[in-house]
């Protein structure tokens, strides 16, 4: 994505926010959800594989070591690029998968959790360094990428699913319980149950499965710009 490309995909944001609660806009909303959707996975995900997305753009002569780099420094994160990938691929596997579509996580249905080779469930909020620093020295990144594409295509599968109303409606308190129960963030982080918890389904569309990647992906964009520039 060039400049033009992340203005336009600002721009689509702020109009599916516009049209998402309104059920008459409902083909529309799921279309555009879709293309803003598109642009925040591999361009592998999609049948054309045409557009240049953010994910490839990261991914495009990233070397291992600046993936794996922690921590980092950058103004707004020190975590390294590959904890930042596996962090919203969870995320948007835990939202949208138990709180929209009511399906097992893919995670564990597609055999991931062991493929990763790091030994965490959990959403990655309030890790300690020493995790991180373990999660970014091990984990499998060609496991981690196609996860995270397996992630992708369900959460369009989901989205295209909905009938109109179904952006109105909140997160069942059960679906919230049992991601708890899941153990899907650490002791200490039920701020972000009681969040998604206070969510409509459009919420969910709008935050975890499109804003909440795209700002982690241009994160780890400037991670990758200044450790390659500096290795130049």
């Amino acid at each position: 994505m060039d400049l033009a490309q992340r203005k336009q995909w600002n721009e689509g944001h702020k109009c599916l926010t516009d049209i998402i609660l309104k059920p008459q806009e409902h083909d529309s909303a799921v279309k555009l959800f879709l293309q803003q959707h598109a642009w925040l996975h591999s361009s592998k995900l999609t049948p054309s594989g045409s557009v240049r997305t953010l994910e490839d753009e990261l991914l495009d002569g990233a070397k291992e070591e600046t993936l794996r780099q922690y921590p980092v420094r950058t103004p707004d994160t020190k975590n390294s690029i590959v904890w930042h990938l596996w962090h919203i691929a969870r995320i948007e596997d835990m939202t949208m998968n138990v709180l929209v579509g009511n399906h097992e996580q893919i995670l564990y249905a597609g055999g991931w959790y062991r493929k990763l080779n790091i030994g965490v469930e959990h959403s990655g909020n309030g890790m300690s360094e020493a995790e991180i620093a373990n999660l970014s020295s091990g984990i499998n990144i060609s496991a981690l990428l196609t996860y995270r594409t397996e992630v992708g295509r369900r959460t369009r599968d989901i989205i295209s699913s909905l009938e109109p109303r179904q952006f109105k409606q909140k997160v069942e308190p059960h679906q919230i319980s049992k991601l708890e129960e899941l153990g899907a963030v650490k002791k200490g982080e039920k701020w972000l149950l009681e969040y998604w918890g206070n969510k409509t389904i459009a919420g969910l569309a709008l935050m975890p499965a499109t804003r909440h990647n795209f700002v982690h992906l241009n994160k780890s964009l400037r991670i990758k710009q200044k450790l390659q520039k500096n290795k130049a």
